[in-house]
């Protein structure tokens, strides 16, 4: 049944895809706002882009719009894109709004994508989407929403559930139950029952789905509002298993106390504080950045984050030696981001201690470069010049100047080449 309700609020935004609808329609075709644009726009969110859906073929959509005003980036899906039509520098995917044409999909062979796609009418389109809150279309010109899946009534109840049988959809494409997952941390949404019974039924079939999309899933996951709902959820439906196994391991009220603590919502940040509370923090980072596919500037600083945010908790306890590293470090934001987080698991006392702590490192870091980091007293040229020949020892002495240096032993170029001249045995 199609339902109607009043007309949407659509931002600026919006305003390329109404004209594409428009001109659309002005040719005879049916063309709504389609998918995620709707929903967001009913849930009073700014929408990030705006996807038309018609039942012209791409190619009639080219002939409408012009072959130099569109790009032919999806036509084997029947998706076009049409670019503006003010003058633009570069023909850009990121200039064009999505034109799909209605359609229903074959059978899905390997759990991702149809073998084959067929252009059909807005309910065939409807009813082959995920879920009914993402299968909502709206008539920007007419000024009323399509739908034709109960959409409207699961997003004022605040459920997720799959159009149609939750076994048919999560067999199509297995990362679906993912995607459950994240939208329900993202928009706090309860998961319908029987939608979520049947993710725990087919979780063990996540590891056919890439490692690239469960990364990119699970980052918006990691940033969600809802995110130790999400987390949850993982563990319930026994996704975790497959997606992220130190959640199996961590006792959750910990694990909620340490995520929100930072008040950062960044994905390392969230992350972090999730594997310092594993049983092995650096091989469950290891295990993740295979599965995750983890860029090299993230496993740097969650490696970081997780060697050094436990110094950051003792900092004016420690000698200098041991945290000048620390607060040196290109991604110290990050370390004091977890230290943080680990500092809202401990005692009252320990609290104080690190909240003192935390004092002293913002104070340190705004010292200048040359105090928080000053230049070595000795280096290797100098070792080599002193008449030694290079071997395992130089780092081991420049380390031992180092250290003398920053905890104040060694003031003077000349001290650092006595104290070396005594080490090497040089006469």
């Amino acid at each position: 049944m199609v339902s109607q309700s009043n007309r949407i609020e659509l931002t600026s935004d919006a305003r390329e895809s109404v004209r594409i609808v428009s001109r659309l329609q002005e040719a005879g075709f049916i063309a709504y706002l389609a998918g995620g644009c709707v929903r967001d726009a009913l849930l009073n969110k700014t929408p990030k882009d705006y996807d038309v859906a018609t039942n012209a073929t791409p190619e009639t959509v080219r002939e409408v719009f012009g072959q130099s005003k569109t790009l032919a980036y999806g036509v084997s899906f029947g998706v076009i894109g049409v670019l503006p039509e003010r003058r633009l520098r570069s023909r850009s995917l990121a200039h064009a709004t999505e034109v799909a044409t209605f359609r229903s999909d074959g059978h899905y062979s390997d759990g991702r994508r149809p073998d084959s796609v067929h252009f059909g009418d807005p309910q065939q389109d409807a009813l082959r989407r995920d879920f009914t809150i993402n299968g909502l279309f709206y008539d920007p010109i007419a000024e009323k929403v399509i739908d034709f899946v109960d959409g409207q009534k699961d997003l004022a109840d605040g459920i997720l559930r799959t159009i149609g049988d939750p076994n048919d959809r999560f067999g199509e494409d297995r990362l679906r139950m993912l995607r459950a997952i994240r939208f329900s941390a993202t928009l706090g949404f309860a998961i319908d029952r029987s939608t979520e019974s049947a993710i725990t039924q087919h979780a063990p079939a996540m590891v056919v789905v890439s490692e690239e999309r469960i990364g990119a899933e699970m980052r918006r996951v990691m940033v969600s509002p809802f995110v130790m709902d999400g987390l949850r959820s993982l563990v319930r439906t026994q996704l975790a298993a497959n997606v992220l196994p130190p959640l199996l391991e961590i006792d959750f009220e910990r694990l909620t106390t340490a995520v929100l603590a930072s008040g950062d919502h960044d994905f390392r940040y969230r992350l972090g504080a999730i594997l310092a509370l594993a049983n092995e923090p650096q091989q469950s980072l290891k295990a993740l950045t295979a599965r995750w596919r983890l860029s090299n500037e993230e496993v740097r600083s969650l490696s970081s984050s997780l060697r050094y945010a436990k110094e950051l908790l003792q900092f004016q306890n420690l000698p200098w030696s041991q945290t000048q590293p620390v607060v040196t470090d290109r991604d110290v934001d990050f370390i004091l981001g977890l230290a943080i987080s680990l500092a809202a698991l401990g005692t009252s006392s320990e609290k104080r201690e690190s909240q003192e702590s935390f004092r002293r490192v913002q104070e340190v870091l705004g010292w200048p470069e040359v105090q928080r980091n000053p230049p070595p007293l000795l280096t290797g040229d100098d070792l080599r010049n002193l008449g030694y020949i290079p071997g395992p020892a130089y780092a081991r002495i420049l380390k031992q100047i180092r250290v003398l240096q920053l905890d104040g032993r060694l003031s003077s170029r000349d001290e650092a080449i006595d104290h070396a001249i005594e080490a090497l045995g040089i006469r």
